[in-house]
C-alpha cells in the first residue's frame, strides 16, 4: 500500500509547475488532496480532470491571511484532517534592488513567506495531532543571495529560517519539518516573476527543455517525505552552489556575479 494512501495532504499552488505535479502523483497514490490557486479557470480545469476523486480545490490567494484560513477550515471540514501540508505556492522576481519598486519585495516576502506562515499556523493543530509533516517548498536562493533577485532570496532565506525554528519547536511532537530546494526546474515560475514594477516578465531566461521536469521534482519531494528527511537540495547546479557557498563564500561571489553580469550589465 502506498504511504499516501488515505492520506489528507494539502498543496498550496497546485494548477502550475511543481504544485500540480504534485497533485498529479499525489491522486493516484490514493492521496485525499487538497489544493488552492488565485486562478479560478485553472482550478476549474483541474476539477474537470478529477471529477471523481477526493479533491478540494479552492481559490485562495496566499498573501490574504483569512484566504488561507478559510481553505485550510475547508480543507478539515472535507476531510477531517491534515496529515501533510506542502508550501509549494509562491513567485519570483527579476530586477536590481537599484530599479525595483519596494512594493515588488513586499509582495514577493507576502507570498513566499507569509504565504507559508499563515498556511500552516492554521493547519497546525491536525498536523500535531497526526503526527504529520510540514513541508516548505524553497531554493538555492535560500542558501545564497542571488543578484536581480534580493526579495525573493529574502523570501527563501526567512522560509527557511522559519522552519529550521519551527522543526526544533516541534521535535518532542513527532512533527516532521523539511524544506526543499528544487534548484532549476522547469516551470511557469520564471515567466510569471515579477520585474521591477510588480509587472509578470512573461518570459524566462532560461532553457527550460535543459531543466530538471516539474514531475521528476515531485517524485524527489514525495519520497523524501515519505523517508522524513530534514532537507532536500536538488540538481548538481543546486549542492555544489550551497557548498561552494558554505566553504567558499568569497569564491561564490565572484562566481555568482560573473554568471549573473556580462561586460558589467545585469543579464535577467
Amino acid at each position: 500500500m502506498s504511504f499516501f494512501q488515505n492520506k489528507v495532504v494539502v498543496v498550496t499552488g497546485g494548477t502550475d509547475g511543481i504544485g500540480k505535479a504534485l497533485v498529479d502523483a499525489l491522486i493516484p497514490l490514493g492521496a485525499k488532496v487538497a489544493t488552492c490557486a488565485r486562478n479560478h479557470d485553472k482550478l476549474y480545469q483541474l476539477q474537470v480532470e478529477y471529477p471523481n476523486v477526493l479533491l478540494h480545490a479552492e481559490a485562495c490567494d496566499v498573501s490574504n491571511e483569512e484566504d488561507c484560513k478559510r481553505f485550510i477550515t475547508s480543507t478539515v471540514e472535507i476531510f477531517g484532517t491534515i496529515d501533510i501540508i506542502i508550501n509549494n505556492a509562491g513567485i519570483s522576481m527579476r530586477s536590481l534592488f537599484a530599479d525595483v519598486d519596494v512594493d515588488v519585495i513586499k509582495k514577493v516576502m507576502e507570498i513566499n513567506f507569509l504565504g507559508s506562515v499563515y498556511c500552516t499556523k492554521y493547519a497546525l493543530p491536525e498536523i500535531i495531532k497526526q503526527k504529520g509533516t510540514i513541508v516548505g517548498v524553497s531554493s538555492t536562493a535560500g542558501y545564497r543571495g542571488l543578484p536581480g533577485r534580493t526579495g525573493y532570496s529574502a523570501s527563501k532565506f526567512a522560509l527557511q529560517g522559519w522552519l529550521e525554528a519551527l522543526r526544533t519547536e516541534l521535535m518532542e511532537n513527532g512533527v516532521n519539518v523539511m524544506w526543499v530546494c528544487p534548484g532549476f526546474t522547469a516551470s511557469n515560475i520564471r515567466n510569471a516573476a515579477l520585474n521591477n514594477r510588480g509587472d509578470a516578465q512573461g518570459e524566462s531566461p532560461m532553457d527550460e527543455e535543459k531543466l530538471m521536469t516539474a514531475e521528476e521534482c515531485a517524485q524527489h519531494i514525495l519520497r523524501a517525505i515519505e523517508k522524513r528527511k530534514r532537507t532536500l537540495v536538488l540538481t548538481t547546479t543546486g549542492k555544489f552552489t550551497v557548498l561552494l557557498n558554505k566553504l567558499f563564500p568569497s569564491l561564490a561571489d565572484k562566481l555568482v556575479h560573473n554568471f549573473y553580469f556580462k561586460k558589467g550589465k545585469f543579464v535577467k
